[in-house]
């Protein structure tokens, strides 16, 4: 009896329909549909990577899980109202970027200088602040929003450092380092929307992009553990 060779074209079937079902009701301003289906759709990546790694023996695939299901809570977190979904998202989402700056970050900075780790810093706090600036955040959301760009800032930096430094193969740094600039683009609009107002072509924007982002840096670590 002939076995299935690629186990995660399965969960990547539920995973498109799920993605294209949430994406149409995004175009077409469904939000009941939207929010409905949204929480499926982490869990679904997740299952992919898993299934296209071999399963969860690799330590990189145990924390692309973890930081995969965080991002499930923010999604989750993100569908309700109000300041306090807010917070507890951007706290989720934040979280998950530390498990993806340990991923990847753990191996495309090693070995880098104290001077050069400074010069990047420098580099991510101008860019933050222009972003936030740029973006018109202010008030209270002006701390929160910079300690998040910053944390979005080294998982850019850690696909950027891969891709410069030829840290294995380009196939994992590249998806890395486009996912990354995709999810802080994504959170870019919902920022937008935040301070200039919602628009249906937004909420779909902020959706594709960050769904893609996800995608690809489950790509990347996925790549990564092998």
């Amino acid at each position: 009896m002939k076995t299935n060779t690629r186990p995660w074209i399965i969960p990547a079937c539920f995973f498109a329909v799920a993605a294209l079902v949430n994406l149409i009701a995004r175009a077409t301003g469904n939000g009941p549909v939207a929010s409905m289906v949204k929480p499926a759709l982490l869990p679904l990546i997740a299952l992919t990577s898993v299934a296209a790694a071999g399963g969860m023996d690799s330590k990189t695939i145990r924390l692309l899980v973890i930081a995969q299901l965080l991002g499930c809570a923010g999604d989750i977190f993100l569908i309700g109202n109000g300041t306090l979904p807010l917070a507890c998202g951007l706290g989720c989402f934040l979280a998950g970027h530390i498990f993806y700056f340990i991923i990847f970050g753990g191996v495309s900075w090693k070995g880098l200088r104290f001077i050069q780790w400074l010069g990047i810093l420098g580099i991510k706090a101008v860019a933050v602040a222009a972003l936030l600036l740029g973006i018109g955040v202010k008030g209270a959301f002006l701390i929160p929003f910079a300690v998040y760009g910053m944390a979005l800032m080294f998982l850019i930096f850690s696909g950027l450092a891969g891709v410069i430094r030829k840290t294995g193969s380009p196939s994992i740094w590249w998806p890395v380092f486009l996912g990354a600039l995709l999810f802080a683009f994504s959170d870019s609009l919902i920022a937008v929307q935040m301070f200039h107002g919602a628009s249906v072509l937004l909420e779909f924007m902020v959706m594709l992009t960050y769904l893609a982002a996800q995608c690809l840096l489950a790509w990347g670590a996925v790549k990564l553990s092998k």
